[in-house]
């Protein structure tokens, strides 16, 4: 593995731990108040492509990072729609 992949999975890594923390917070107090639709709306469906693009280069740090990004992101957009 060369050093560029390792940047890669690294900024993946440290950028997908961020929305761990939260859905985490999110689901701890059933609050989404202070979340913004619109905002998530956007960052899912850019991360969405993101997911395509690094599909379509056939590059597995930008494919895994936003797959799980998507995920997250995803989790706290389905629960700001649940809980308003």
């Amino acid at each position: 593995m060369n050093s560029i992949t390792i940047v890669g999975y690294v900024a993946g890594i440290l950028t997908t731990i961020a929305y761990l923390a939260q859905v985490l917070r999110t689901l701890k107090h059933r609050s989404t108040k202070d979340i913004s639709l619109g905002m998530y709306l956007l960052l899912c469906s850019g991360i969405g492509l993101w997911l395509v693009y690094g599909i379509l280069i056939h590059s597995w740090p930008v494919i895994i990072a936003n797959a799980v990004t998507l995920a997250l992101s995803g989790s706290v957009l389905l629960l700001k729609i649940r809980f308003g």
